[in-house]
């Protein structure tokens, strides 16, 4: 009984504080985990629940027990788990981009829904990508990477000592840049042969003005990109593969 007793010190409370703190910051941001759809409570209850779990494999607790200390220490938690959020959206979220240049040129762009993934109004092609793309990270196994993170990050970051270091901070700004480029890559097929109907759309209409560019010409773009977008659509996929491993792997400099 003493040994139980013993257990439940203040260094003890603080470490599972501390590790409930960066497991829960991890659930907000990180995609699959922070998932609108999924509950606050929910989330709390897997964040306590891993607690539990890694708590065993945590290394002694190395910051002192006063109050700045502990409230230094939470906020550098939230700050762990906000920037590998950030660094692995910026990853996720270049088909969501790609999909909101192939929904302008497709005609789209007004044709909007809430996306149950972000809580934000988004283009319909970029929202079925995003859940194509959310099916691939399931299919990756994302959310045991995470866990796997989780339990090298103890080792190598300890308890309340994240600091934010400048590669980090360039990396963000070079993955921002990223993100633009290859969404653009990806929606680069669809792009051009829009513009190239168009060019051709043109053509007709000075050599036939009877022809209707919006009866006739917006169906012809609108089944092309569609086409397109079904033919690309494995390797847009795999790109997204490719930025996603990119990201987990430049995790390692967080250590």
């Amino acid at each position: 009984m003493a040994v139980w007793i013993e257990l439940f010190n203040e260094t003890n409370a603080v470490a599972f504080m501390l590790l409930f703190f960066r497991l829960a910051a991890l659930f907000i941001a990180v995609p699959i985990f922070s998932h609108k759809n999924i509950p606050m409570r929910i989330k709390a209850a897997m964040a306590f629940f891993f607690t539990v779990v890694f708590y065993s494999s945590m290394p002694p607790l190395t910051i002192p027990i006063t109050i700045p200390s502990i409230v230094i220490a939470i906020l550098s938690e939230f700050l762990l788990g906000l920037v590998v959020g950030i660094v692995l959206l910026l990853a996720y979220h270049v088909i969501t981009f790609a999909g909101g240049i192939i929904s302008f040129m497709m005609g789209f762009s007004m044709a909007s829904a809430i996306d149950p993934q972000t809580g934000v109004s988004m283009p319909i092609i970029s929202q079925f990508l995003s859940l194509m793309g959310l099916m691939i990270l399931l299919a990756l196994d994302l959310h045991h990477w995470v866990l796997l993170f989780v339990d090298s990050s103890l080792r190598a970051v300890p308890l309340g000592g994240f600091l934010m270091s400048e590669d980090i901070f360039h990396y963000v700004i070079k993955a921002a840049s990223n993100m633009f480029l290859v969404g653009f890559m990806i929606a680069f097929p669809i792009l051009a042969l829009s513009w190239l109907a168009d060019v051709i759309f043109g053509m007709l209409m000075k050599t036939m003005p009877q022809f209707n560019l919006l009866v006739i010409g917006f169906p012809i773009k609108i089944t092309v990109a569609f086409v397109v977008l079904i033919a690309t659509f494995a390797s847009s996929m795999l790109l997204l593969k490719g930025q996603m491993i990119e990201a987990f792997n430049v995790l390692e400099m967080f250590f």
